[in-house]
């Protein structure tokens, strides 16, 4: 089967995670299955392994790709509703992973609506059955809250200014039309499309809510001695991850988990040479004592 992601920081990933023969192994992110194949293969037969997606696209290649794999069960959940369904069950795990980025097929796909630089459909869901779309937030949703989440979610400077062209061109229906009214030379211009399109994402997808919402159930799902590891791809995503592992992971007598990353671990120059998309990659890592 022809692969159409390559997994991030695929090898820091084993080595944080450590999966041993038999472990309980959730994906709460499982996408085209590169990192749960290469962990199911240290886990082993006698392993359980749990995949959570909500992409359709993604789902119907796991259900192909694990066909065969009898101690391998997908659920099509975002993986907030996951973790609560699987935490309420008093579900256990060793081994937790969440990359919790965009796949390779999201921004290829110019159907999607992902990427300023193919022409599509202002989407950007990653559940194609949601409501909300970048079309949407970006047509009908007001000043403040457009320039909220440019601000908030893109981290625009003069997000009002930017709010007020983009209004003043209304309505938008492709992914061109949008970038058309973002303004700059050429560096400028570019800075500033993947910070609104990376807002709007945020925004259609609750991200960092789902985010903020999941650490404390993943912290749950852990068994003693079992490891979980967060690879985020921006920093709003990175702060959140670091400041709840510094909570529970630091010096108080009352801290459960332990850091097994000093500070996040980044891909190496020898990937970024075949998987460039992984240069912004960020894996955090813990241990539940």
């Amino acid at each position: 089967m022809i692969e159409p992601h390559i997994p991030v920081l695929l090898e820091e990933v084993i080595t944080c995670l450590n999966p041993q023969p038999g472990d309980r192994y959730l994906d709460l992110t499982a996408g085209y299955g590169g990192h749960s194949s290469a962990i199911q293969d240290k886990i082993g037969p006698k392993g359980e392994v749990i995949l959570v997606d909500r992409d359709q696209n993604a789902l119907q290649h796991l259900r192909k790709k694990f066909a065969d794999a009898r101690n391998v069960k997908i659920m099509d959940s975002d993986y907030y509703g996951a973790s609560k369904k699987l935490d309420e069950a008093g579900e256990r795990f060793d081994v937790i992973l969440a990359d919790i980025g965009v796949s390779s097929p999201h921004l290829d796909n110019p159907e999607r609506g992902f990427s300023f630089s193919n022409d599509g459909p202002l989407d950007m869901r990653m559940d194609q059955r949601s409501d909300c779309t970048a079309e949407e937030v970006v047509n009908t949703w007001s000043r403040d809250d457009l320039a909220a989440i440019l601000l908030d979610y893109g981290e625009v400077g003069g997000a009002y200014a930017l709010t007020d062209r983009i209004i003043a061109r209304r309505p938008y229906m492709t992914t061109s039309e949008l970038a058309a009214v973002i303004p700059g030379n050429y560096q400028r211009k570019q800075k500033l499309l993947m910070q609104v399109f990376q807002a709007l994402r945020i925004a259609v997808n609750g991200e960092l809510q789902q985010l903020e919402k999941s650490l404390p159930l993943w912290h749950s799902l852990l068994n003693p001695g079992g490891r979980l590891a967060v690879i985020s791809f921006h920093s709003l995503e990175d702060r959140l991850v670091k400041r709840y592992f510094a909570e529970h992971a630091g010096r108080a007598f009352d801290a459960d988990l332990k850091s097994l990353t000093k500070g996040p671990l980044e891909a190496s120059q020898n990937e970024l040479v075949f998987n460039p998309r992984a240069r912004s990659a960020k894996l955090r890592c813990v241990q539940r004592k």
